[in-house]
């Protein structure tokens, strides 16, 4: 049978209790709450609580004072602002760990043979980032025309059993990856049009993120650089300035090198960092995913408390005042 916990979707056996499930989780003999469909279940309940097909469990824990600072897309509510993708890892394993080191809860994949794994005894994708743990976003990788970009996102709403999350890219030509904006205007509004949530990778103008967001699109995701570059945020004046104008999540794609870049990206307020190769062509990629997760953390911290002014002289940090010269 399946039933909801915290908004995601478990398997579990015919017969089981709310004892057995928090068990599962490793949350056995911890100070938790628990709502049974709405309804608040003592724990001295717990073990005899049998659960049925379809039941919703939420489990809550007391964390430190302030506000939820997770981010919400097509209605769902992540608290990692780290994306990542699958392409170019030496094996499975590989992407299993990888994934698993960034904490990331949204994975990219790209909707063709080669990226899912068609040979006889080959592992599949969707076996390692199982849809069950994971928001599998297809994305639109290779497409250079709208109507190429809005088929693939057809495919892999079948392929998803109705999955209507998507990332939109059209690209404008094999040399710089750039997107071609034009197209994707066409696109997106095909998608929006046809039903899907739609995250578009676009190119760093204000004026074309925003006329994305007017579309529909539920995030925009302007470019750092060019794909695959590493080269970093190039105009970072571009990237506060579609921020500050924009009325859904903005979440930089493309071109993050390095850890300091993603937090560059963060300190501007972006609400989060997409990456593949900045991960997957580290030379040790676990340890890179483990240190993006870190940069994502520390720029969302430092873009909260707020940056000291810059200023064009020294300013002393202890007083002067008792000098003894």
């Amino acid at each position: 049978m399946k039933i909801q916990v915290n908004g995601d979707s478990r398997e579990y056996g015919d017969v089981i209790s709310i004892a057995d499930v928090l068990a599962d989780l490793n949350l056995s003999g911890k100070r938790i709450a628990v709502e049974l469909n709405l309804n608040i279940v003592p724990f001295t309940e717990y073990a005899s609580q049998a659960l049925q097909d379809g039941d919703r469990l939420e489990i809550v824990h007391a964390i430190g004072g302030g506000e939820d600072d997770s981010f919400v897309l097509a209605g769902k509510r992540y608290r990692s602002r780290l994306l990542v993708g699958t392409g170019k890892y030496k094996d499975m394993a590989e992407t299993r760990d990888a994934i698993a080191a960034s904490g990331a809860e949204i994975v990219t994949v790209a909707i063709r043979r080669t990226n899912i794994g068609q040979n006889p005894g080959e592992a599949n994708l969707l076996d390692v980032i199982s849809p069950d743990h994971y928001t599998i976003l297809p994305n639109t990788a290779g497409c250079y025309s709208a109507e190429d970009a809005v088929r693939t996102c057809r495919l892999a709403r079948e392929l998803l059993s109705g999955h209507k999350l998507v990332k939109l890219e059209v690209l404008a030509d094999p040399l710089t990856l750039f997107p071609d904006v034009a197209e994707t205007f066409v696109a997106a509004e095909l998608l929006v049009k046809d039903g899907f949530d739609v995250m578009v990778y676009t190119n760093d103008d204000p004026i074309a993120a925003k006329r994305l967001e007017d579309i529909g699109c539920i995030a925009v995701m302007p470019l750092a650089a060019p794909i695959g570059s590493g080269l970093g945020i190039r105009n970072p004046y571009n990237i506060l300035t579609i921020v500050e104008n924009a009325n859904v999540p903005i979440l930089v794609d493309a071109g993050v090198g390095t850890a300091s870049d993603a937090a560059i990206a963060m300190e501007l307020g972006c609400d989060g960092v997409l990456m593949n190769t900045a991960i997957a062509d580290a030379k040790n990629p676990v340890l890179m995913a483990s240190a993006m997760r870190k940069a994502i953390e520390a720029g969302r911290e430092a873009f909260l408390a707020g940056r000291m002014p810059r200023k064009r002289f020294a300013s002393a940090s202890s007083p002067i005042d008792g000098l003894f010269l």
